[in-house]
């Protein structure tokens, strides 16, 4: 029989997926202030999806975009650190590659230790939801600890159908 894991009502640890969107950067606001308050650690994650050799132009070294990604987000997590260490906020953060995001937040939550995730509902995706399905969504169905869903506007789509309409991806 697994053991039931139980939650402190006072989170230590809160994970805060990030994506450096617009929507993600607001949620890094509330994740930051509930860290404040609840004198928890943050832990920022990042996933990097790593897509096959045969989505690649030719052109593009796989090698190289994945160390040009790694290193810019390595830079945008540094910036985060060094603001919110200005804040007296203890941070960690970690950086995943690999084709399930919702799959890699469930592992860092349970390596980890997390004790509250805090999510936001729109971030950077390049698939259509309905064919893939929102990663904050399956976060939110398989995720174990408590969670914070943050509700974002939903960013402006310049994707158009032959029809000239508007393309609703959200």
């Amino acid at each position: 029989m697994s053991e039931v894991r139980t939650f402190p009502s006072i989170p230590t640890k809160i994970l805060l997926p990030i994506d450096f969107s617009p929507s993600s950067r607001a949620a890094l606001e509330m994740a930051a202030d509930l860290a404040l308050h609840f004198h928890a650690e943050l832990h920022l994650l990042h996933v990097i999806p790593f897509f096959p050799a045969t989505t690649f132009p030719d052109f593009v070294p796989e090698e190289q975009f994945m160390q040009e990604v790694r290193s810019r987000t390595e830079t945008n997590l540094a910036k985060c650190h060094t603001v919110l260490a200005g804040r007296g906020i203890k941070t960690t953060s970690s950086i995943e590659v690999g084709n399930d995001v919702p799959g890699s937040i469930l592992e860092v939550v349970e390596r980890e230790n997390i004790d509250l995730v805090v999510i936001s509902t729109h971030g950077i995706s390049g698939w259509h939801p309905l064919v893939f399905g929102s990663i904050a969504e399956k976060v939110v169905k398989l995720v174990e600890c408590p969670l914070m869903l943050l509700r974002s506007p939903k960013p402006e789509s310049s994707a158009t159908l032959s029809s000239r309409s508007l393309m609703e991806w959200w």
